[in-house]
């Protein structure tokens, strides 16, 4: 399967692009790795995250549209993003991929989603994080996050990329604010959860 997909994406990506590719599945990999996560799985959704990432907009909006997918106006305004949700279709169509963790986490690994799995979580980081996205403080940064906490390390990403959009003018699509708000909300609880547990740890001992 990995050389059937390698062989595809040589014909349809360039070269630059294949090796921030395999950068994302080496990554995700890793992280699936850490999380005690399905290594196989993480592999195959990094591999096949970007094989639409070179289709032109009219064909992306076709093939969205075939689908059902319900599109918001930036979307059609930019129809680049739609190329994660059509990767999900050619890995389905053209290499038979039927779990639909694999086919949610490349889906998903442009904008996010709330509620999103955590091999979701990892593919979306590693996409971001890969190390030929460079070596900048910021990146480093969110590097070691992901490493610690992966619903905050999605929060503080969906941030740089926040900034980035903002920076650039770009527009922005609402499932990038929903992801960060999401993300950031579970990482808060999970923040306020621990220092309960290390309060209630601290009266315990002045208890004994």
């Amino acid at each position: 399967m990995r050389q059937q997909v390698l062989a595809w994406l040589a014909d349809n990506v360039p070269a630059s692009r294949l090796q921030h590719i395999l950068g994302v599945e080496q990554m995700a990999i890793a992280l699936a790795r850490h999380y005690h996560l399905d290594e196989e799985k993480a592999a195959r959704a990094g591999l096949m995250h970007d094989l639409a990432k070179y289709f032109k907009p009219q064909k992306l909006l076709q093939m969205a549209q075939a689908e059902g997918l319900e599109l918001d106006p930036v979307d059609i305004a930019n129809p680049h993003l739609l190329h994660a949700n059509v990767s999900a279709i050619v890995a389905r169509e053209q290499f038979g991929i039927k779990d639909e963790e694999v086919l949610q986490a490349i889906k998903n690994h442009t904008l996010g989603s709330p509620g999103m799995d955590l091999l979701s979580c990892i593919v979306f980081l590693a996409d971001s994080l890969e190390p030929g996205r460079g070596s900048t403080t910021e990146l480093e940064k969110l590097r070691q996050i992901s490493w610690q906490e992966l619903h905050k390390a999605v929060w503080k990403t969906c941030d740089y990329s926040l900034k980035y959009l903002l920076d650039s003018r770009c527009l922005i699509h609402p499932r990038t604010i929903k992801t960060r708000n999401w993300a950031m909300e579970i990482a808060d609880r999970k923040q306020s959860n621990q220092v309960k547990s290390q309060k209630s740890k601290v009266k315990n001992c002045f208890l004994e």
